[in-house]
């Protein structure tokens, strides 16, 4: 097993802008031995999220940036290959956080938790039964709070944050309005995820069309995107609305601040004068709730009760490609990449 090779991208540059093909760099190198309390992985699924953006830039954030040479960082499912830690056993499925290469050696207390192949797939737990999935859980449940009969509006509502976000306000007897791009994921929010209203912010009329979906303001924003979306929201909401702040894809790729007038006056005055609560959070934030949140979720996905769409590419050599376009919209639901 020593002498055998395995592969992984590392960041070859920092991107100015949009990342490109050049910013990464496919390596093979020898396969890891672990060492006592370590387990040996062979990564089965790899998670693609914007959050890995954010990594790629050398600014300060909330997690240390990937160094130039370093395998980009990412979520898996992995299966033990050789362990030398108590609790994991070869075969064992596991949720990791192995990166972009086909094998790692990761401490054997780093391992989210062992999945069961004859349950839910495996591959949820990286999506609608993992992270993102959490991340829509936590923000609703600890600052969205949304109550019955109240307007949840959420942008990027086809992705796996946005729909898991939009299901799980119906289930609190909200009303949800959710916001995606082009019409196919406009009938998919609307048709196959149950929200109450989906709409196109590629419409030129999309700011008009939002108002008329919200008659009574929203008591909720669920922020996944920035940018022009967020403009037409601040005008609806109500006071004492909440505004979880997950995410700000619209700007993730800039290179300087955008055009126009300073609108930070404006979005002060709002916040002061209708009482409303802006809070950003990263989902460890309330990791205390993640056990509930795997039980009740896992319950909701085998019920039927909350649904989800993958967007499944395979092959390792093709994480930089999916990963740029996800960062433009072309994915369709979770983004996976299969290693198998």
């Amino acid at each position: 097993m020593r002498d055998s090779t395995a592969t992984r991208i590392v960041l070859a540059a920092r991107p100015t802008g949009a990342p490109t093909s050049d910013d990464f760099r496919i390596e093979t190198f020898q396969m890891p031995a672990p060492r006592n309390g370590q387990v040996l992985l062979r990564n089965r699924w790899l998670s693609l999220d914007p959050y890995m953006r954010g990594r790629m830039n050398a600014g300060r954030s909330y997690a240390a940036p990937v160094e130039i040479g370093d395998v980009m960082d990412g979520g898996t499912i992995s299966e033990v290959v050789q362990s030398l830690h108590p609790a994991w056993s070869p075969g064992d499925l596991v949720l990791a956080h192995a990166g972009w290469q086909t094998h790692a050696v990761v401490d054997g207390e780093s391992l989210r938790r062992k999945l069961d192949p004859a349950g839910l797939p495996v591959q949820t737990a990286l999506g609608v039964h993992g992270m993102p999935g959490f991340t829509a859980y936590a923000g609703l449940h600890e600052i969205g709070k949304p109550q019955h009969g109240e307007t949840v509006v959420v942008a990027a509502a086809s992705g796996p944050v946005g729909a898991t976000v939009g299901q799980i306000a119906k289930l609190h007897g909200a009303r949800a309005v959710g916001i995606a791009g082009g019409p196919d994921k406009v009938a998919h929010v609307r048709d196959d995820l149950g929200f109450d209203v989906a709409l196109d912010h590629r419409a030129d009329d999309f700011a008009e069309q939002l108002a008329a979906a919200c008659p009574d303001g929203i008591d909720v924003y669920f922020e996944n995107v920035g940018g022009k979306v967020f403009d037409a929201v601040l005008p609806l909401l109500n006071d004492f609305a909440r505004i979880p702040v997950c995410g700000l894809v619209a700007h993730y790729n800039d290179t300087a601040p955008p055009a126009g007038p300073d609108r930070v006056p404006q979005l002060m005055g709002a916040i002061l004068s209708r009482h409303l609560t802006v809070r950003g959070f990263i989902q460890r934030d309330f990791i205390a709730l993640y056990p509930e949140f795997v039980r009740e979720m896992g319950q909701w996905l085998r019920d039927g009760r909350v649904r989800y769409r993958e967007d499944v590419v395979a092959g390792l050599e093709n994480a930089p490609e999916a990963f740029i376009g996800m960062l433009a919209g072309q994915n369709f639901g979770k983004l996976l990449v299969k290693l198998d």
